[in-house]
């Protein structure tokens, strides 16, 4: 194992305590605004659709309400639909590619089915970049026990409160080259652990539920996404993100056990969409149209199979 560290904060073999948590959010930096790109976005949205809000969060001096868009015409006879994104704040497209299916396509399930989208579950992640909360807490290990932060605690504290029983669920995320260079490294010196380099897929990609994975509704969303941005190869192992590759772009991984957001509900088709936005072979507007793209064949899919 290497002695010298791989990241400016902590101490080789030493899990973060409460200083390194405090060094390590001094160094994050406001880069966007919630505000100005999600809040303001959903004040114009088809009249077929109702913000509410389902709880704050304050770190510091800052507050971030958290919302999310509704079916205006609710109706317990049909099936529902929850969307999320922004899971992981820095995950451009999850966040920018659910209001895009919101003011481009929401209006074409009215009177299918009943829409959740909740397009940014980690608002202080998203205004930094960042994959963590103000914790130094993934969120996206966090949909467990009720909640073990704020960004999820609140959330699905509220789908069990409104009754909210999802057919299907479409957790939309990234992988980015800073998962290598940043993230990956911060996980290991926060845990205190030795950093093992990964290899970042170059490509769309899909991660079903193992618990249960319903390879055709995968498969689907994989078809769907191909005439619009390339899919991931596996690499010489057969594997994707350390996964065997089940299908084209189609991994297994554990979702609820390990605290997936794609994995607190009993939606029968549940994924996880990973879209790749350093890629040469694409761009941010290609990536947001994929995770529609990858939204609306969840959604027509679970409807034809119901």
């Amino acid at each position: 194992m290497a002695t010298s560290h791989f990241y400016p904060v902590g101490t080789p073999g030493q899990p973060w305590g409460d200083d390194e948590r405090t060094q390590w959010r001094q160094r994050q930096i406001v880069q966007r605004s919630h505000a100005r790109d999600v809040v303001e976005v959903l004040q114009d949205l088809p009249g077929t659709l109702e913000v509410v809000q389902y709880g704050e969060l304050e770190t510091g001096p800052d507050r971030y309400p958290l919302l999310a868009v509704v079916s205006r015409d609710w109706d317990e006879a049909l099936p529902t639909a929850l969307v999320t994104g922004g899971v992981h704040g820095y995950e451009t497209s999850g966040v920018h590619g659910a209001l895009q299916f919101l003011q481009q396509h929401a209006g074409d399930y009215s009177g299918r089915l009943n829409l959740v989208v909740v397009p940014c579950v980690c608002p202080w992640g998203y205004e930094r970049i960042q994959r963590w909360n103000h914790d130094a807490v993934d969120p996206n290990r966090s949909f467990r026990n009720g909640g073990l932060i704020v960004e999820s605690a609140a959330l699905m504290n509220w789908i069990d409160a409104q009754g909210v029983k999802p057919l299907v669920h479409l957790d939309l995320h990234e992988t980015t080259d800073s998962d290598a260079h940043e993230f990956d490294p911060a996980l290991a010196s926060r845990d205190g652990k030795a950093w093992v380099p990964e290899t970042i897929p170059d490509g769309f990609y899909v991660i079903g539920n193992s618990e249960n994975p319903e390879h055709a509704f995968q498969k689907a969303l994989i078809a769907a996404v191909e005439p619009i941005t390339h899919i991931a190869p596996a690499d010489s192992q057969g594997h994707l993100v350390g996964l065997p590759l089940q299908s084209h772009g189609v991994v297994w991984g554990e979702s609820r056990s390990i605290g997936a957001c794609a994995g607190f509900t009993d939606a029968r088709f549940a994924t996880t969409t990973e879209v790749y936005p350093d890629s040469p072979r694409t761009n941010a507007a290609e990536c947001n149209a994929a995770q529609v793209a990858a939204v609306r064949a969840g959604l027509d899919f679970a409807l034809a199979a119901r």
